[in-house]
């Protein structure tokens, strides 16, 4: 498969944003039959929510919160990453362990994670570490269930390779598991860094004075639906900002890697 040119990539990536864009500000402007397709009072438009986002950052109105939200999601990310691998590794190498643990540890994957963000609420109270919490529950487990699976699909024939020319276990971590595991790791760290966002956005919403997710909280409270897709904009504009970055460090580690087939 021949890969797509980067510019010819982005032309049309513009282009489903410009076509999206202009569908919602036309349903919601133009009348078709006396009717909006897309009405007003529910959807807003481009144009407001993109009033309201110049809005929030000229007037310095959104640092305080985007701040917050930050601090939240980059703890909770580095938290439940740091948890994930290690807790993977450990499981992966310690098949006792991994057996006498499955149960738990399916069944605490399975709790729906809103019931859990009162109970870190009554715990540790509305600051930021409630939020961070509730971040690391839902990263944790993405990346412990793919960096259990990446040293487990070591390739036997590496690995009785290598322990015959005498590598010790320290070895054997450094430069056979660890390699296995780092694509399946940063595999789920791209997944992981929306869920961060969530556990925070979503426990500013149930309570909190500060972050996007209040402020998206605030907005509805008053059925401002330009604020309330102006936080969401937000969000998702920070979401590829910190994917960008993780992608950065992806390519800086993985530099061995083959590139893929047609590439």
């Amino acid at each position: 498969m021949t890969p797509i040119p980067r510019g010819r990539l982005l032309f049309w990536q513009v282009l489903v944003a410009v076509v999206a864009l202009t569908v919602w500000q036309v349903g919601a402007t133009v009348p078709i039959g006396g009717t909006y397709l897309l009405p007003k009072f529910f959807f807003s438009t481009p144009a407001d929510v993109g009033a309201r986002i110049w809005k929030l950052f000229a007037t310095g109105s959104i640092w305080k919160h985007l701040w917050i939200t930050l601090t939240e999601t980059a703890l909770a990310f580095i938290i439940g990453a740091v948890g994930g691998v290690v807790f993977g590794f450990w499981f992966a190498r310690k098949p006792m362990v991994a057996a006498i643990f499955d149960p738990y540890v399916k069944m605490a994957n399975a709790l729906p994670r809103v019931v859990l963000a009162p109970i870190f609420m009554l715990w540790l109270g509305l600051g930021i570490w409630s939020k961070v919490a509730l971040g690391v529950t839902l990263v944790f487990f993405i990346v412990f269930f793919n960096v259990y699976q990446g040293v487990k699909e070591v390739s036997p024939v590496v690995l009785a390779n290598a322990r015959m020319i005498g590598m010790s276990e320290r070895q054997l971590f450094r430069h056979v598991y660890w390699p296995s595991a780092l694509s399946w790791v940063f595999s789920s760290l791209h997944t992981s860094v929306g869920f961060a966002l969530v556990g925070a956005v979503v426990g500013e919403y149930l309570g909190a004075a500060a972050g996007l997710g209040y402020l998206i909280h605030e907005a509805e409270g008053v059925f401002d639906v330009a604020g309330v897709f102006a936080g969401m904009a937000i969000l998702a504009a920070f979401v590829l900002f910190i994917d960008w970055i993780v992608t950065k460090i992806e390519n800086r580690l993985l530099v061995w890697r083959p590139q893929p087939a047609g590439g």
